[in-house]
């Protein structure tokens, strides 16, 4: 197991595309869920607005002052909330107290068990900086996966040198609302109920979701993303998450962007480790393209490798983006296979599969979040089911 510090700030996070964006709720409150909600609300405004006066934020929540200050308060003794100054005198009276969220009060652990090679985990701030890193090896026996992932978490809880608000995990896999993972024969998994298993043994607050799912929180929350997104993650497999108007879906199965065994080879291609024939993941999985482009010896063959490649997830994608009138397409993956010849490939299959209207308003891009993806979505899974910010 490794960890090593890192130490980026938070204006350098939001200089490099990671500024904070608000997830979309249209949940109803009930009379009993009035303070919780109005409690989120005054976080949620502070993490996005930043510091402001007690009066500041009667004003952009529509609550009466003397709630402000009541929920205030209460976040204050929580250890959410802090004082952070006084407002530089512009009019007469006395100078307005400023209040903010404790940016640096609490941690989060955010784990990713996506790789192939490793599962990768971070500690986070509040606001998405990774403060400290750790991984551990992928074990090669899947009894051992769990030891290995509960070793992991436990090294970055030691590594956090503040309160942990909770432990986000992205997984392969299809996983439920209570954080049981249905099936991820990647990791051996199947009714596992992974969230509540963690919980138990490192007596914290734990979430689980499916890694793609979890990175399109992160693309949204940090990366600019807009309300109707597709991100397509490629990995060991190829799974995607998907918002459209600002909400993400998971499908009465869970099982909503699991796009990796949608057969896009109708004239046949190569047999998929799930044992169909012309699956996308058998044409775009990183094991699978990389061979592929090992095995051409030209520069021209190994370009017709990505175009191929392109073309059977624009393929893929074409009917999601024709249903839904998404605007964007997200790739999340190694950027010397997904950039280029590949995106540039898929915008093209889009355009030439979907009505012209739609297919020529989608973008194509790389996200700009590397493989710190799921480690920042994990951070806004927490952040949302702990604070109601997002």
């Amino acid at each position: 197991m490794t960890t090593h510090d890192a130490q980026p700030s938070a204006d350098a996070a939001r200089a490099g595309g990671f500024a904070p964006r608000a997830l979309r709720s249209d949940r109803k409150v009930l009379p009993g869920q009035a303070r919780e909600h109005n409690r989120s609300l005054v976080l949620q405004t502070l993490y996005h607005g930043g510091a402001m006066s007690r009066a500041d934020l009667s004003r952009e929540t529509g609550l009466t002052r003397v709630t402000i200050s009541d929920l205030v308060a209460g976040l204050i003794v929580d250890g959410f909330v802090v004082e952070t100054g006084v407002r530089e005198a512009g009019r007469p009276g006395k100078p307005a107290i400023l209040v903010d969220v404790d940016r640096t009060g609490h941690r989060i652990i955010g784990i990713d068990l996506s790789g192939a090679d490793a599962f990768l985990g971070a500690v986070l701030t509040l606001d998405g900086d990774i403060v400290a890193r750790g991984e551990v090896p992928h074990p090669a026996d899947p009894a051992e996966v769990l030891p290995a992932v509960i070793a992991l978490a436990r090294s970055l809880v030691a590594d956090a040198h503040a309160p942990v608000l909770g432990v986000g995990i992205g997984t392969p896999g299809v996983v439920d609302d209570r954080g049981v993972v249905l099936t991820a024969p990647n990791m051996g998994w199947a009714g596992f109920d992974l969230e509540g298993v963690l919980g138990e043994a490192l007596g914290l607050p734990v979430l689980v979701a499916n890694d793609a799912n979890a990175a399109v929180l992160a693309e949204y929350t940090f990366g600019g993303a807009g309300d109707d997104v597709l991100l397509v993650k490629v990995g060991r497999g190829v799974g995607s998450g998907l918002l459209a108007g600002g909400q993400p879906m998971r499908g009465s199965r869970f099982a909503a962007g699991e796009i990796g065994h949608v057969t896009v080879g109708t004239d046949g291609g190569p047999r998929c480790a799930c044992g169909k024939v012309g699956c996308l993941e058998a044409w775009l999985s990183v094991t699978e393209l990389s061979a592929r482009l090992l095995a051409a010896d030209t520069d021209d063959a190994r370009t017709a490798v990505l175009r191929d490649a392109g073309e059977r997830l624009g393929i893929a994608l074409a009917p999601v983006v024709g249903a839904l009138d998404l605007s964007e397409i997200v790739l999340s993956g190694p950027h010397e296979l997904l950039g280029g010849v590949l995106a540039q490939a898929t915008a093209e299959a889009l355009r030439t599969r979907t009505l012209a209207p739609t297919g020529e308003g989608v973008s194509v891009r790389m996200t700009e979040q590397g493989q710190d993806i799921v480690l920042r979505g994990a951070a806004v899974m927490v952040l949302s089911a702990r604070l109601g910010v997002s």
